[in-house]
């Protein structure tokens, strides 16, 4: 006999929120074996963990940087110069906190008008993602215990090299440049991905390539100060990425699986 209430698809997983016990259409998840955890989650793993792999146990960072380093002249010249220090590291950190702060104006006023109650939510959510992921890298910083290229002996400093997987000795004191703080004013703004497939799902590709491109620049203007290795920047990407993509699950999924499913009604 078939069963009368046949379970969901083994690719959803269903939400029940307040809003359908009025009748509304009840709010169905993804899966982690959908195909939206495919391209948002486990294929940015899977390329996280091949250049991970490049990158720090094949030693791909000191390749990067010895040639830096050999193009400035055996020496950070570039650490102090106008365009990385001024304008990329001093000045795009004032204007991300400046952009940052302006989107708090906005999440103020669509609580204050109605006319901006569609944006409200994501508003919020945009806020709030930017902010732990700063807030998350600025963290990991103080616990890694990782030397900037800058202060090693291969690049004219004191210290010895120590990659993320080895133990680095105390007497050396604590270090604070895994993962990279300065990109993480760019790279958090990958949630304006999600933030656009929420309200604007056509936008969410010059969202994202607007934070890919500010993260890059800023990274790589402190690479050629001798501020980060690459691999720091890729760690610092992938923490915003997960950031902005569990808090969408967490305050947008739902709403986005509701419009589609009225959309489709």
């Amino acid at each position: 006999m078939q069963s009368l209430n046949p379970s969901p698809s083994p690719r959803y997983w269903l939400a029940i929120g307040p809003g359908a016990l009025g009748g509304n259409p009840v709010r169905a998840w993804p899966s982690a074996g959908s195909r939206f955890y495919f391209h948002h989650l486990w294929a940015p793993l899977a390329v996280f963990a091949g250049l991970s792999l490049l990158l720090i146990v094949l030693h791909g960072d000191l390749w990067l940087a010895d040639r830096l380093y050999a193009m400035e002249g055996h020496a950070w010249s570039l650490r102090t110069g106008y365009i990385t220090q001024d304008l990329l590291h001093a000045a795009g950190r004032q204007a991300s906190k400046d952009l940052w702060f302006t989107l708090a104006l906005m999440v103020a006023i669509s609580l204050l008008l109605r006319k901006g109650r569609q944006w409200r939510w994501p508003l919020i959510y945009l806020l709030l993602a930017t902010a732990l992921s700063t807030a998350a890298v600025g963290l990991l910083k103080r616990w890694t215990n990782m030397d900037c290229p800058w202060d090693l002996l291969r690049y004219g400093g004191d210290d010895a090299y120590y990659s993320l997987f080895m133990h680095r000795p105390s007497i050396l004191g604590h270090a604070k440049c895994f993962p990279a703080g300065h990109a993480s004013a760019g790279y958090a703004w990958v949630a304006l991905y999600f933030f656009f497939l929420s309200a604007r799902p056509r936008w969410r590709w010059w969202g994202l390539g607007f934070a890919l491109g500010l993260g890059a620049v800023f990274g790589v203007a402190q690479q050629l100060r001798g501020a980060h290795f690459l691999s720091h920047d890729v760690w610092t990407l992938m923490i915003c990425w997960l950031i902005a993509l569990a808090l969408y699950q967490l305050m947008l999924g739902r709403r986005r699986a509701n419009l589609s499913a009225q959309a489709a009604s």
